[in-house]
């Protein structure tokens, strides 16, 4: 549900109304504003009244500040809001484009024929890994420019292509430079997918099912990964270049479909409000919401959603010069002192997802498997594979449950569990390593420790990581804050595949200490530093973050939401409920 002057946990649910779908506004002009406010204030209580097909307002004593929702959040909201839900989901595929590449080059790293191709060491296998990474990194930074120019849509189509591209030169590749350089252009793509996928996501999405629908998202790359690995274990034994070129080749179907299915989605409501094309945004917004144009003009959770994106859009307008575009000064805000908290947060949890470990498990799953002392090649593999298993399943409770449970719980015993699995893993290691052969029990315990984590993650910082960036900065900030905090991810991305292989040659026991650090930080920091998201509508952000503390800020707002009719919208459905009790 969405919140608009505090949190929904203070709400004041007395009188519970039916709100008639014809009249509300031209009753509002009938009656005195201000009597509105002695019948809300009359015993210090707020009120609640049930809207049109299913929806639900708050309004608060002081007759402006409100909470909304469109209906029930969970299975039944999603349920509910299956076409939301559909185009969250289609736009999901640029996380299986993610996923599958992550997934497939741990079993192309190790095949036979691939090594007898290009035999590499560590730190080659590291930079094969990594220079995906890098085109990823430079991929979220200009998907930033472009989703803010031309359009998330069209963004998310051109992003697509250049996937495409990478993706044939890695298949049909005569040389390692030429599978080299098709994996950077192939990052490009997956890059700016993995920041403009979640972006449209958030912007689609209704308040009390932003999460649910963010968390497709990690379902998606997780998806992606248990489909890649076990692609390249079915085929790794097919003889020749095939075992390892159709696996690669793969990659064209989520980029393919991706492409198609840009012309049937949506546009973004709030991408449209910030371009000016109001009756467009509203026509979409009640597509989105399934209703009719004629529905959508009665159902007062519409008018409300709409109001606030031109508040908020108007807002930005007001303190900020249209005019910076993609220039340096509007990146460097970012980083003043409205939005570095915000950034700040966008950046960090991509930095602890990244050093959690878990693209370690993903990108050397067999090798890290060896480590922990399992022998051959089918059983590591088949270890190794769990892993994708283990965290498809555990992304399932946290698409339902993530908007009730909440962000910061999540965060806190996920990465919690997460320390300690790697921990126990470190010291199994570190005890253990020169005698597997005698231990196989603790062997075996080693391997659950893997799983334990990676059910964590996949309940807490895998889906979060994707969710809290499209939350929490303003609409005009947001595709350039979602583009850093996704350049965040790249970077470290890029560092841990990069350094796991020689880290791994120098000391196992020593890498999962760090990773064990690393979450231990997770923890501290969703403790004391994360405030809680859920339920707060991307338009009321601010009030989290306290960013419109000072009263220059607040007297504009409030005049915004006065002068676009906001108060008196809300004012005018409870004096419509006045006149019929009278």
């Amino acid at each position: 549900m969405a919140s608009r002057g505090f949190p929904s946990s203070t709400w004041h649910t007395t009188d519970t109304i039916l709100l008639k779908p014809h009249g509300y506004a031209a009753d509002a002009n009938e009656l005195n504003i201000d009597s509105t406010l002695e019948y809300l204030l009359r015993d210090k209580q707020g009120i609640t009244l049930d809207t049109p097909y299913g929806g639900s307002l708050v309004v608060h004593e002081d007759g402006h500040s409100y909470n909304y929702s469109y209906g029930p959040s969970g299975i039944p909201g999603l349920v509910r809001n299956r076409y939301a839900v559909a185009c969250a989901a289609f736009a999901g595929i640029g996380g299986i484009s993610f996923g599958y590449d992550q997934g497939v080059i741990a079993n192309v790293l190790v095949m036979k024929d691939f090594l007898a191709h290009w035999p590499i060491g560590p730190w080659e296998k590291g930079l094969m890994t990594a220079v995906l990474e890098l085109g990823a990194l430079f991929g979220a930074i200009t998907s930033g420019i472009l989703a803010d120019k031309y359009s998330r849509r069209h963004s998310i189509f051109f992003a697509s292509i250049i996937f495409c591209l990478g993706s044939g030169l890695q298949c049909g590749a005569q040389s390692l430079n030429t599978l080299i350089l098709g994996r950077a252009i192939g990052g490009f793509g997956v890059g700016a997918l993995s920041m403009l996928s979640p972006l449209y996501m958030a912007e689609i999405s209704s308040p009390e099912l932003r999460g649910s629908l963010m968390a497709l998202e990690q379902l998606a790359i997780v998806l992606g990964v248990v489909f890649g690995f076990w692609t390249g274990f079915l085929t790794r034994n097919i003889p020749g270049s095939a075992s390892w070129r159709f696996p690669l080749a793969l990659q064209f179907v989520p980029g393919i479909s991706l492409c198609l299915g840009c012309f049937v989605l949506p546009p973004s409501p709030r991408f449209l409000v910030l371009r000016g094309r109001k009756d467009d945004a509203l026509r979409t917004l009640a597509k989105l919401r399934l209703r009719t144009p004629e529905e959508a003009k009665e159902d007062p959770l519409i008018q409300l959603e709409l109001l606030e994106m031109q508040i908020n859009v108007a807002l930005i307008q007001h303190a900020t010069d249209p005019k910076d575009g993609p220039s340096r000064e509007a990146w460097t805000r970012l980083f003043g002192r409205k939005y570095i908290r915000r950034t700040l947060i966008g950046i960090m949890i991509m930095f602890f997802q990244q050093w959690s470990g878990i693209n370690a498990l993903l990108y050397y799953g067999p090798t890290l498997v060896e480590s922990i002392g399992m022998r051959g090649d089918t059983i590591t593999l088949l270890v190794s594979g769990g892993i994708g298993i283990v965290q498809f399943l555990a992304v399932i409770p946290a698409i339902i449950f993530l908007d009730q449970w909440g962000r910061k719980p999540l965060l806190r015993g996920g990465s919690a569990m997460m320390a300690v699995s790697h921990f126990l893993i470190a010291i199994f290691i570190h005890l253990f390593e020169d005698d597997w052969a005698s231990h196989t029990t603790v062997a075996w315990v080693a391997v659950f420790c893997t799983y334990t984590f990676t059910a964590a993650y996949g309940m807490s910082f895998g889906p979060i990581g994707w969710v809290l960036p499209s939350e929490v900065f303003p609409l005009s900030m947001r595709s350039k804050g979602v583009s850093l905090s996704t350049a965040s991810n790249w970077i470290n991305n890029f560092l841990i595949g990069l350094i796991t292989p020689p880290l791994m040659e120098i000391s196992p026991a020593s890498t999962f200490m760090i990773f064990a650090c690393a979450c231990f930080g997770a923890y501290l920091w969703s403790t004391y530093v994360v405030p809680e998201t859920a339920g707060v509508s991307l338009e009321d952000m601010d009030v989290v973050f306290g960013s419109e503390a000072g009263q220059e800020d607040s007297r504009r707002k409030f005049e915004l939401e006065r002068e676009l009719g906001l108060h008196d919208l809300i004012k005018g459905l409870v004096a419509s409920h006045t006149l019929d009790q009278e």
